[in-house]
């Protein structure tokens, strides 16, 4: 059981413990959307599921980012595919007519080389128009190092 010193300062201290910043009214009826102010956006999507749910979700996201008319025309969009991510990217999955339009858009999708050697895929598995890199964890690393916003729906 507690002693009941412990217990009354626990009590005290809690009582005593302010939130750092509370926002007012006021602050939230001045709220504005976010400003684009750079001439260039980087971001670098993740997928490492299966789970089509998911899988639109993130086509959707990938998107709605790109139509954004805070951010037409300065987005570049990378998508990163690896684990059960893998299915987006294979030919006899039905992701082909979305992939396509947003190559169109200029999105670079890439696939994890260790996720297809784990689970025995090969290149003519998956569809041409994407890139391989060894590791998509380097290169989600290696992105958000350079800068670009991570995004995992």
């Amino acid at each position: 059981m507690m002693n009941i010193k412990v217990l009354f300062f626990l009590l005290v201290a809690i009582v005593m413990v302010k939130p750092t910043y509370a926002q007012s009214n006021e602050e939230l009826k001045q709220f504005n959307d976010a400003v684009s102010k750079k001439s260039k956006y980087k971001v670098v999507y993740q997928l490492n599921t299966d789970n089509a749910q998911v899988i639109e979700s993130t086509l959707n996201n990938i998107g709605n980012s790109l139509a954004d008319v805070t951010l037409k025309d300065k987005l570049k969009v990378e998508l990163v595919v690896h684990g059960g991510g893998s299915v987006l990217f294979m030919k006899d999955h039905p992701y082909e007519k979305q992939l396509l339009a947003l190559k169109e858009k200029g999105v670079i999708m890439v696939q994890c080389l260790n996720s297809m050697k784990k689970r025995k895929l090969t290149k003519e598995q998956m569809f041409p128009f994407i890139f391989y890199v060894e590791s998509g964890n380097a290169e989600l690393i290696i992105r958000q190092q350079q800068g670009w916003a991570y995004i995992h729906p």
